[in-house]
């Protein structure tokens, strides 16, 4: 009778496994990336851009979703969803007279929420790379928004980008404030509290 030596069979086994635990991580990995392109959206792209390797971006886009999840977000009060209502209405009432000012004021205005909701006002980097974490659809407005307003600040942007930032900064303070698009709340003269359609 023909028998397999003890050591072949040991070494098919071990590479079988080997072959198993391989596929397995390759899957694993591969899920991974699906997991972090769905959640981040176009800002997983952009990591990847900057870091210049994937593996390096994952571990960013990674770190700081356990970054976040270590934060406690809150939502607005009634009030205070009012008086940032409120806030950016009269912010934008002053655009025509003031167009520079109103930016600097929209982004002062967008950090005073983001700070309310819980969100750490470390430099402008951080604060984008929490925002991407749960509000990746509007962390390209922001950062786009914090650009013209850089420019502004050397004196090189015209009315125009100033309208743009000031739409790029609403994008972000409707996202924070828990308002779709285009359906900020009403306000009740009366009560002071918002009321939605």
């Amino acid at each position: 009778m023909n028998t397999i030596p003890a050591n072949t069979v040991i070494a098919a086994v071990f590479l079988i496994a080997l072959v198993i635990g391989v596929v397995a991580w390759l899957v694993m990995q591969k899920q991974r990336t699906l997991k972090l392109k769905q959640r981040f959206g176009p800002e997983y792209d952009l990591t990847v851009s900057e870091f210049g390797n994937r593996v390096k971006a994952e571990a960013e886009l990674t770190s700081r979703e356990k970054r976040v999840a270590a934060l406690e977000i809150v939502p607005l009060t009634p009030a205070d969803a009012v008086r940032f209502t409120q806030a950016w209405s009269a912010l934008q009432g002053r655009f025509v007279d003031n167009p520079k000012g109103v930016v600097l004021d929209a982004d002062h205005l967008v950090r005073e929420l983001m700070a309310k909701r819980g969100y750490p006002m470390g430099d402008f980097e951080h604060r984008s790379a929490d925002i991407s974490v749960d509000h990746p659809g509007v962390v390209a407005a922001y950062r786009a928004a914090q650009e013209i307003t850089a420019r502004d600040e050397r004196g090189e942007a015209d009315t125009e980008e100033l309208r743009k930032a000031v739409v790029h900064y609403r994008t972000l303070f409707d996202e924070l404030l828990g308002v779709a698009a285009n359906k900020a709340p009403r306000v009740r003269a009366d009560l002071g509290v918002p009321v939605h359609s």
